[in-house]
């Protein structure tokens, strides 16, 4: 898969091509049903399939804040869409200027003229130009007009409830990593680098690797959870607290510290993934230290019990 950012690039296809078109914020179940579409009827019609997206959630740039934190940073998106095998995704750089093109103009002259756009598939919600005012209806038009085909793909439901990145990113902040996970289609995740904490874990009898990680992603509910981690390509069971270490004091700083069953390995200034599986437990501030150590082997137990004896895959 080529992976393209239009903020560095005048590429243009030569080749006709499907493309796939939204935000894909989680890449969730809804996201693949389009993707699944997009290659499929791609490689039926001898094209080559694109996903068109963005670098960062346009409303994080109108609002000029961080008003949507994100559920897939950059680097997740193309390993998860590599994955699929698609031919290419397309980066564009949603900007103010960008914000301001009317939507016959994004079609004429980006998907037509850039992209060589023979199919578009977009989901039932799909908006595009300025301030939204384009709908499916008008790509349908357009199709017609400039030439190339269009899908629409309905709503995918869970339990009646639409699959969506608000809602993914609702269980993720309740701490409902089940729910999250079937929206998902895997456990929702975070990459970061283990940097060196206070030590209270190690004092504790509890060592945990301390994980900085993208401050715009959203984060589980506040607490303790049944997780993995990778680490070079290897697979631990593990322990992780989310939170502000309360008993020690106040702080603001939210902190995510994992702790690695049967694990006893340098990997300061290496990058992990952790995926949450579970949550034990809300955080919790303990009247004393022995309390809270107390506590940490009710949690690891818990932990052993959910994975039998297998820590490491």
């Amino acid at each position: 898969m080529k992976t393209i950012y239009a903020s560095n690039s005048d590429y243009k296809f030569k080749k006709p091509t499907g493309v796939g078109l939204g935000n894909f914020d989680g890449l969730h179940l809804g996201h693949m049903a389009l993707i699944n579409t997009l290659i499929n009827e791609s490689a039926l019609n001898s094209l080559e399939s694109v996903v068109y997206t963005f670098m960062k959630h346009p409303e994080n740039i109108i609002r000029k804040k961080l008003f949507t934190p994100l559920i897939t940073t950059v680097e997740k998106k193309i390993e998860l869409l590599n994955e699929k095998g698609l031919n290419y995704i397309y980066f564009e750089k949603f900007d103010e200027k960008y914000s301001r093109i009317k939507p016959e103009d994004f079609v004429k002259d980006i998907l037509v003229k850039k992209l060589n756009i023979k199919l578009a598939v977009a989901g039932y919600d799909y908006r595009f130009g300025y301030k939204g005012e384009g709908d499916i209806e008008l790509l349908k038009e357009l199709g017609k007009k400039l030439g190339f085909k269009v899908i629409i793909i309905p709503p995918v439901k869970l339990e009646d409830e639409i699959v969506s990145s608000t809602n993914v990113r609702k269980y993720i902040k309740r701490g409902d990593m089940h729910k999250a996970f079937l929206l998902l289609g895997r456990h929702y995740s975070v990459k970061g680098l283990v940097e060196k904490g206070k030590g209270i874990g190690r004092d504790l009898g509890f060592p945990t690797a301390n994980i900085s990680t993208k401050s715009y992603l959203v984060f589980p509910k506040k607490g303790v959870y049944i997780t993995k981690v990778k680490i070079e390509g290897c697979i631990y069971s593990s322990l992780t607290n989310i939170g502000n270490n309360p008993t020690f004091g106040d702080n603001d700083d939210i902190s995510i510290e994992t702790f690695i069953l049967d694990f006893d390995k340098d990997i300061y200034g290496k990058e992990i993934e952790v995926f949450f599986i579970k949550k034990i437990r809300n955080e919790k501030k303990f009247s004393t230290v022995e309390e809270l150590v107390a506590e940490m082997k009710k949690d690891l137990l818990k932990t052993k019990n959910y994975f039998g004896s297998e820590y490491c895959t």
